[in-house]
């Protein structure tokens, strides 16, 4: 295998204003992902980094100059992770999302910080301290021959006992069902195994876009042969029936399970041990559109 080109550089601010609806600000520590994801939609950042290497194969390292006033992020939402795993392999070395995190402590400021490994429970203690912290693992299979496929990151069974561990510790935690690949992604398995570990289930569909699109097409054609008119009605036609059916099923399994089941809303909070609300992130606006327009009710 192998080893990926890492740098480091340096940076006025680690911190950045954020126009993203579930933060005030985007950190990431790093530029670049050596977790490699087939289906990254974050590789869009490798044209503002001056790389030409493919994506997945590069780490810039962050240095930036120690946080003076951490208390004017006092109440601010900070997302840790919106373009880079914060915990990817190579922090465990350079300890930048460490650093971050201590910079901050006692701020005030509230964090999420999103991840696909459980290097982070080096860190459980420090994102305790932080005002209604969450954090979120990526899981879109419990097959791990197929998350070997797409990723490099750790095991599913790992990113379930990480999660265990910090549900148990009294950090809300979600288990972010995404990318859900069309026939593939068992959405009701994976909501069975994680429910009674989290507090919320955020679902997001397979966009594909850019390079990896002919990537994930062609990796589905060699493995998933039997999909393969599935995913060009889908990514090539643009045909939204599969999602439409699908948020249908998720909201009558919702509701049969005794689970909130909402569209695009994050805004609602429960008591930590009540039963965990899902989100559904799907093209929502263009399901309901298509849904009316065909149709179908409840969508």
């Amino acid at each position: 295998m192998v080893s990926p080109i890492i740098k480091e550089i340096r940076v006025k601010s680690v911190l950045s204003k954020s126009n993203l609806p579930v933060c005030e600000y985007s950190v990431n520590p790093y530029v670049g992902c050596t977790h490699s994801c087939k289906y990254c939609y974050a590789s869009f950042m490798k044209r503002f980094s001056g790389h030409t290497e493919k994506w997945g194969t590069f780490l810039d390292v962050k240095q930036w100059v120690e946080i003076k006033n951490p208390k004017k992020y006092k109440d601010k939402e900070l997302f840790i992770g919106s373009v880079t795993d914060p915990y990817n392999p190579q922090e465990e070395i350079f300890e930048r999302t460490r650093a971050l995190l201590t910079q901050l402590k006692d701020s005030g400021a509230k964090i999420s910080i999103a991840t696909k490994s459980d290097l982070i429970l080096r860190d459980l203690e420090l994102i305790k301290s932080f005002p209604d912290a969450r954090v979120s693992w990526s899981i879109n299979t419990l097959d791990e021959n197929f998350q070997k496929d797409m990723d490099k990151a750790v095991s599913i069974e790992r990113r379930f006992e990480a999660m265990k561990k910090f549900y148990n510790a009294g950090i809300r935690t979600t288990c972010f069902i995404s990318p859900i690949f069309p026939g593939i992604t068992d959405v009701k398995e994976i909501i069975e195994k994680a429910k009674k570990q989290c507090n919320l289930i955020w679902l997001e569909n397979l966009n594909l876009r850019g390079d990896y699109k002919a990537v994930i097409m062609n990796y589905i054609k060699e493995k998933y042969p039997k999909l393969e008119s599935l995913y060009k009605e889908i990514y090539y036609k643009r045909n939204l029936d599969y999602w439409i059916q699908l948020d249908r099923d998720l909201k009558e399994y919702s509701n049969k399970i005794g689970f909130d089941y909402v569209i695009n809303d994050d805004s609602i909070t429960r008591a930590f041990d009540a039963p965990p609300i899902i989100v559904n992130y799907f093209y929502h606006e263009k399901i309901k559109k298509s849904a009316v327009k065909g149709g179908v009710k409840n969508a």
